[in-house]
């Protein structure tokens, strides 16, 4: 490799100047190429904000770096059709990986030309090796960006749709995001279930529930993501309210009795459950809500106008 050849300050400026995907690629050259990498750009991969695989129905992950204000897309996973030829192999992790450069396999989903990002690979897996190919690839990003970078599994956008169950793959010091639609009479929650039970603790749920055949699991680890964002016909339906424990949760419901708020913010309250929980918001758009009635209930206080009221501010997770 010729630029191992160049001065150390010359490589380093050559390195600055080049894009993600481009810096991707390049590190599976030689070891001493990946070293010299990590060693000069470690102050630029500081500065990333998080590495996200995003997903859609066809669970086909894109990878991308996320900044404040862009994301730099550097690869995506497909499913490998046997309809195009891949253009070469490399060993990642220890398992040999199937690489393409074809271009109409990589902004499918987003619908946009080749010129709205810089060029990026797109790594193939038979169906049989799906999980192994996809951590084998985090495995090596942990590696490459290290593990002080957030990284992030985004499972979401399936919204005014039949009910889908994303795939979430087990990878180590990753959070995970989904989104879920629970039309009327749902009567999947086997399935749903089953799916919380064999999933990481999630760091976050968008939901859409209207009315099940059966209810939740009081134990469901539904109820133990850290933040949860619902918008749903019945409060129990799941029951935020009583068995929620994460850090946030954000409610929009239809029907929400008194007594269930009452109850709620009294044991919030009392200290002794609900014990994770910094941050509720409930909009009710169903129905008179009697706010003076809830508030004299819990024996809430009225603070002094005169005085600077307390606040408490929270990141939204």
């Amino acid at each position: 490799m010729r630029l191992l050849k160049y001065p150390y300050l010359v490589q380093r400026e050559i390195l600055e100047n080049m894009e993600y995907p481009d810096l991707f690629m390049l590190s599976f050259v030689s070891k001493n190429t990946k070293k010299l990498i990590k060693s000069t750009q470690m102050n630029r991969f500081k500065m990333i904000s998080s590495i996200k695989y995003d997903t859609d129905r066809t669970d086909q992950p894109y990878v991308y770096i996320a900044h404040e204000n862009s994301n730099d897309q550097i690869m995506r996973i497909v499913e490998d059709k046997e309809t195009k030829k891949d253009d070469f192999q490399l060993s990642i992790s220890g398992k040999t990986i199937n690489f393409r450069l074809q271009e109409d396999d990589r902004n499918s989903r987003l619908e946009l030309p080749e010129r709205f990002f810089s060029p990026y690979p797109v790594i193939t897996y038979k169906q049989c090796d799906k999980e192994s190919v996809i951590k084998s690839i985090h495995d090596y990003l942990l590696d490459f960006f290290g593990t002080s970078v957030k990284y992030l599994w985004q499972a979401q956008d399936f919204k005014d749709t039949d009910f889908y169950i994303p795939f979430v793959s087990q990878l180590q010091n990753v959070s995970f995001c989904i989104d879920l639609w629970l039309g009327w009479n749902f009567e999947e929650m086997a399935r749903l279930e089953n799916f919380f039970a064999l999933s990481p603790i999630l760091k976050s749920i968008q939901m859409y529930a209207r009315t099940t055949s059966q209810p939740f699991n009081p134990k469901s680890k539904f109820y133990q993501a850290e933040s949860v964002e619902i918008d749903q016909y019945q409060h129990t339906v799941p029951d935020i309210l009583g068995r929620f424990q994460g850090r946030q949760a954000f409610i929009r419901c239809a029907e929400c009795k008194r007594s269930a708020l009452i109850e709620f913010m009294n044991r919030w309250k009392s200290g002794e459950e609900f014990q994770n929980l910094e941050y509720l918001k409930i909009e009710i758009f169903g129905g008179e809500v009697l706010q003076n009635q809830i508030l004299n209930a819990i024996e809430a206080k009225q603070l002094d106008a005169t005085k600077q009221p307390p606040t408490h501010n929270v990141p939204k997770v």
